[in-house]
């Protein structure tokens, strides 16, 4: 399991496809405030829950300077799917070989229903203008986390 991020580290830069099969990369949004939200997968309730309040606060979250990424291990081809279903805005990423995740320390043991398993840990990392993390919050809920984010932020 990797390292969680803590605020000040610099924010490990990756390039991944989009819903579209377009590749994105962190680096393409220096000098602007990114939130990277981690998710299980694609289009189950928690995570469309969550997409879907990301999605109505994109306005007020991009109006104050925040682009919103989501990170799944989910191929294009199902984001967008995701994305058509739900009507989404965010800009939805896949990291099928989960690389990305482990570099965000977003994919390690996690307790469910009880039990110890393996898998993607809902987080949300909000990097700076100059790449450093400025949050890093792991083992979020899918409901409400929109909301605290924004008020963490003063928004």
């Amino acid at each position: 399991m990797s390292e969680r991020l803590q605020p000040g580290d610099t924010a490990p830069d990756f390039t991944l496809p989009d819903a579209d099969g377009n590749e994105v990369s962190l680096a393409d949004h220096r000098g602007r405030k990114v939130i990277v939200y981690f998710y299980p997968a694609a289009l189950t309730p928690g995570c469309t829950k969550q997409a879907c309040d990301f999605t109505d606060n994109l306005d007020l979250l991009a109006g104050a300077g925040y682009d919103v990424i989501g990170v799944s291990p989910d191929k294009p081809e199902k984001l967008a799917r995701f994305r058509q279903k739900e009507n989404l805005k965010v800009t939805l990423l896949g990291d099928p070989s989960k690389a990305v995740l482990e570099a965000y320390g977003a994919f390690g043991e996690k307790k469910l229903y009880g039990k110890t398993v393996t898998g993607v840990i809902r987080s949300t990392v909000v990097v700076g203008e100059d790449g450093r993390v400025e949050r890093a919050l792991y083992n979020v809920k899918a409901t409400g986390h929109v909301a605290k984010i924004i008020k963490d932020l003063g928004l």
